[in-house]
This record gives C-alpha cells, sequence and structure tokens, in this order.
C-alpha cells in the first residue's frame, strides 16, 4: 500500500485528471471558518505526498502533515519543505501540541478497520484539536453509497510520461478491496508495470456520525464534495 513506486507517479496521475488540490482546500478552509474564524494553524492527517499541504500552506499561518507511508512522506517533504512533517499512524500519533484544524482528505480514515478505530482516531484528532477546533474528514464511500464490481480506467500523459491505470473494486464484508494495475512508460526507462492493493472500510454514514459523538463532536455531514463522498465537519466540544 502506498509504495515507492506509487509515490514516483502519484502527482502526474491526479493532475492529469484534474484533481484541484486548491479549490478543494479553499473550501475546506470555508468549512473550518465558519465554525472558527480565527483558525491560523492546521495538521493535515494522511497528508501524502503534500499536495493539500502545500495549499493549506497558502492559507493558513502553520501547517503540519502526519503521513504514515515513508515514501510518500519523502515526497511531501521535498513538495513543502517550509511545512513540520511527522512520520505516524493516525490512530495513534502524539504531537504534544494543538491545532485549531485537522484535515484528512482522499478517503484516508477508509483505512481504519473498524469502529473502535475510528472512535479512537477521532479521538487522537480532538486531543490535539484546541476547544472549539474543527475537524474536516473528506470520507471514503459509505457503505449504503457503494458501487460493488466498480472498474475505473485512464490514461493520463503527463510531463513526457505516459501512465495507464485500471482499478477494481469488490465488496470484502464490510470494506471495499480495490486492486488497481499502473503501466508507466517513458522514453529513458521504457514501461513497466505494478499493482496496488487497498482494503478500505465502509463506514455507514450513522457509524461516522456515532464515532463523532463518542469522540466529543458536533457534526454535519456536506453532500456532494469530493467526487460525491462528501465531508465531515466536527467542532470539538
Amino acid at each position: 500500500m502506498y509504495g515507492a513506486d506509487l509515490a514516483e507517479i502519484f502527482e502526474l496521475i491526479h493532475r492529469g485528471r484534474g484533481k484541484n488540490y486548491l479549490s478543494e482546500a479553499h473550501e475546506v478552509t470555508r468549512r473550518v471558518r465558519m465554525h472558527k474564524p480565527a483558525a491560523a494553524s492546521l495538521l493535515d492527517v494522511a497528508c501524502g505526498t503534500g499536495s493539500h499541504l502545500t495549499a493549506f500552506a497558502t492559507l493558513f499561518d502553520h501547517v503540519e502533515g502526519l503521513e504514515i507511508s515513508e515514501p510518500f512522506m519523502r515526497a511531501a517533504k521535498a513538495a513543502v519543505p517550509q511545512a513540520v512533517l511527522h512520520l505516524g499512524d493516525m490512530r495513534d500519533f502524539d504531537l504534544g501540541r494543538s491545532f485549531d484544524a485537522i484535515s484528512c482528505m482522499f478517503g484516508s480514515i477508509g483505512y481504519l478497520a473498524t469502529t473502535r478505530e475510528l472512535t479512537a482516531t477521532l479521538t487522537r484528532f480532538a486531543h490535539h484539536l484546541v476547544p472549539g477546533g474543527v475537524v474536516a474528514i473528506d470520507p471514503w464511500w459509505f457503505l449504503e453509497t457503494y458501487t460493488d464490481g466498480y472498474v475505473s480506467g485512464s490514461v493520463i500523459e503527463v510531463d513526457g510520461t505516459t501512465i495507464s491505470r485500471v482499478s477494481h473494486s469488490k465488496l470484502e464484508g464490510n470494506a471495499s478491496r480495490m486492486d488497481v494495475h499502473y503501466i508507466v512508460a517513458d522514453s529513458v526507462q521504457g514501461a513497466r508495470h505494478f499493482t496496488e492493493n487497498h482494503l478500505i472500510t465502509l463506514f455507514t454514514r450513522a457509524q461516522y456520525e456515532k464515532a463523532f459523538a463518542a469522540a466529543g463532536f458536533t457534526v454535519e455531514y456536506i453532500e456532494g464534495l469530493h467526487a460525491g463522498r462528501g465531508l465531515f465537519v466536527g467542532v470539538r466540544d
């Protein structure tokens, strides 16, 4: 999951597919400041290769990132050299400070395996927020909105590199198992193939909302954002 091969091409893929990190960061920031107008510090959990964090750095006075994948962390350090970055797991991190806001983007929260882990992780988030601080979470698909057997494919040409990406997602218990195949080719290295396999939990909306409440948040869900997955915005009580 999220190895060195993917770290090399991750930004090329999403740039080629038209993902607008700055627009998403602006919307999250707008939602945060609806509840905490003076929010000046943000922690981006599961910050990946740093693209959202780069955008957040233009919107907050102080930003930090947390990432579990070492290859992705190296890419993030190169992308956002001014940010403080931490290698760690969202389930048990302790940074010794608090923030006005915490973000967790790109469905990363779905890598938690159980509702107990979800509640514990949101409690970790609350522990790292000031009173009245805001958490914004881009969830994975809900169990009730997931499409079993979904196939996605695209071919992208960016900066002299051609990338073919094909994925297939299959229901496995209360999770989606997504197998992704990549073919990457350029004029120097030729063509290579690798795969990534992801098991992502399909929590229900009710399970998310119950976990937020148990962790001490008042939460709202905004539909339609982030390719239809929506956005949870929680305020620490």
